[in-house]
């Protein structure tokens, strides 16, 4: 089913927040699609806060929401301040700020097993929406030179995390720069070798590495991976 429309504060607005939180800041790569299935990210051009309340006011907030078929191998950038929501039918890996920091601005008028409608948090939204941030459609990837795995995309670039994509027939070292990494294994299989526990990543699987840690991945054949860590 469409999840929720939701939005999220800013590092300065959830600051303000009671209990103070972080921003949350998004990132998609598409796993699966079902055919037709979409998802929604940013608003359509010419949108400001009276013309979306206007629309919320009179059940028609889709019609705000800039609508996307995303394709398998595609990547959403969501900074916070961008309305957003996934349609039904799509599988993704999703890396985020922690954040506990939600607001729900629609919920496609739907009712819980109580009968009763999900809380919504319309003005909270109101109030921390980018509304110069516009439709947001599929990220174009970088090819990074130089790098001991086949083939690197860098598909995010920002200050909250940096997110790559990786093709490995091979070995290539990963860490070793201060930094965690975040690993997500998308096709093929991964070993970590020197790991005690001799463990072998595949399809969906994920591991932390310690910032302390150097890793050597290695691939018999074709493995594409998720790498996420901090800039």
């Amino acid at each position: 089913r469409n999840l929720s429309v939701q939005v999220h504060a800013n590092d300065e607005q959830a600051s303000q927040l009671d209990p103070p939180d972080l921003g949350k800041t998004e990132a998609w790569v598409i796993l699966d699609a079902k055919p037709g299935s979409k998802l929604y990210a940013g608003l359509k051009r010419g949108y400001d806060l009276a013309s979306v309340q206007r629309e919320f006011n009179e059940d028609r907030l889709e019609s705000c929401l800039h609508a996307v078929h995303p394709q398998p191998g595609d990547c959403f950038f969501i900074p916070a301040g961008t309305v957003h929501a996934l349609g039904e039918g799509l599988l993704v890996a999703e890396i985020q700020q922690a954040s506990d920091t939600t607001f729900r601005l629609f919920d496609w008028n739907r009712v819980g097993a109580d009968g009763k409608p999900r809380a919504l948090h319309v003005q909270q939204s109101l109030d921390v929406i980018d509304f110069d941030r516009g439709p947001v459609d599929a990220q174009v990837p970088m090819v990074i030179e130089n790098s001991d795995a086949e083939k690197v995309e860098r598909l995010v670039n920002c200050d909250k995390f940096i997110l790559d994509r990786q093709t490995l027939s091979g070995s290539t070292n990963v860490g070793g720069d201060d930094r965690f990494h975040i690993v997500c294994v998308l096709s093929g299989e991964l070993a970590i070798e020197g790991d005690p526990a001799k463990t072998t990543l595949t399809v969906g699987q994920t591991v932390l590495l310690p910032a302390s840690v150097t890793a050597t991945l290695s691939a018999e054949a074709d493995a594409v991976f998720l790498n996420a860590y901090l800039p």
